[in-house]
């Protein structure tokens, strides 16, 4: 192809959705993504609720979600089992239930038609070249070469963009795991586990029109072990798997400092999880991406646009700080005892 473009865009969640839809026009865009429809390409193992941040983040554009993106049913509580201590408590919770898929799709159903988007698509390698960035893709099994002035990683967690260009660039990761099952509970419910024997981080279940999905966060070695070994604890306290209808996995980052958050360098940009900005207590990155991908398509037309996007995404490395902070009254078991014990902001079930 040998195809000059101004910007290069991998990956098209929420941050690169947002991100290609928000640029100036003028400028001429490649956007290469691996989802293509509904049934087809990547779908990121996650829970599929919109959290407030998140809400918010789509209010700033006055967006307004489809009914189709909505699930099956609207739940206003999260029931928290605390596997160490075997509390449970439950707690008012403002989320959106929707399919994640459906959302990611939607929000790229919004790029323009300025932009060449290309489904289906793997990027295979990104390198330096004279007055740019060569990109190598491979299209419907088709490899492809373009260059762009200004590459952008977009790819999440296992960004070929963060991994070539800053290697040393590490951060804390974890492997995600969740399972599809057909709804056997008779009551739909989200729950949000907490189990350090198998992890660290926490797990999750939600049920969505007719089907029950339960996830976690795990360390990377022995991750399948731990997230069986937790579905087995959950079964004696009531819970209804069955055979699994399907199995996701992917990495997934959670940044411990506020030196894991990286914007890039040299025309070369980071945005939403790719750059760490992604909840290090709930794993929350909707809003950040969001955040992320208007704040670089803004920053993109000033002269030094790296500076102004770092500048500019102060706001958010702030915020998930502040999260980094509150991580240990949510993961360090006796912190977590005392706060559950007291029922501080916890419902009384009836």
């Amino acid at each position: 192809m040998g195809t000059q473009y101004d910007v290069a865009i991998i990956g098209l969640g929420p941050a690169g959705a947002t991100l290609a839809r928000c640029l100036n026009r003028s400028l001429k865009v490649i956007a290469i993504d691996l989802k293509l429809d509904e049934n087809n390409g990547f779908s990121k193992p996650c829970g599929g609720l919109l959290a407030p941040d998140g809400q918010k983040a789509l209010a700033r554009f006055n967006l307004t979600l489809p009914k189709k993106i909505l699930v099956d049913p609207q739940i206003f509580s999260v029931k928290t089992i605390d596997l160490d201590s075997g509390l449970t408590r439950y707690y008012q919770r403002f989320y959106i239930n929707l399919s994640r898929h459906k959302f990611d799709l939607w929000l790229k159903s919004l790029i323009p038609s300025n932009v060449d988007v290309y489904d289906n698509s793997r990027c295979s390698s990104v390198e330096k070249c004279d007055g740019g960035y060569e990109i190598t893709f491979s299209n419907n099994g088709i490899s492809q070469t373009v260059t762009a002035k200004y590459l952008v990683g977009a790819d999440g967690a296992n960004s070929i963009v963060r991994k070539t260009f800053f290697p040393k660039r590490k951060i804390r990761s974890y492997v995600a795991i969740q399972q599809w099952f057909n709804e056997k509970n008779s009551q739909p419910f989200y729950s949000c586990v907490f189990d350090s024997k198998n992890t660290d981080c926490y797990s999750w279940s939600i049920s969505k029109d007719g089907y029950f999905i339960y996830g976690g966060a795990f360390p990377a070695k022995n991750s399948r072990e731990r997230f069986e070994d937790q579905k087995r604890k959950l079964i004696k306290l009531g819970f209804h798997f069955g055979e699994p209808i399907k199995t996701e996995a992917c990495m997934v980052f959670r940044p411990s400092s506020p030196f894991d958050f990286y914007c890039g360098r040299d025309g070369i940009f980071l945005i939403g999880e790719a750059a760490g900005y992604i909840s290090p207590s709930s794993l929350e990155g909707i809003s950040s991406a969001i955040d992320s991908g208007y704040i670089l398509s803004k920053a993109l037309s000033d002269k030094n646009p790296n500076r102004s996007y770092f500048k500019c995404t102060l706001k958010i490395r702030l915020k998930l700080y502040l999260k980094i902070l509150k991580c240990p009254f949510m993961y360090f078991p006796p912190l977590r005892y005392i706060v559950m014990k007291s029922k501080l902001d916890s419902i009384d079930v009836i």
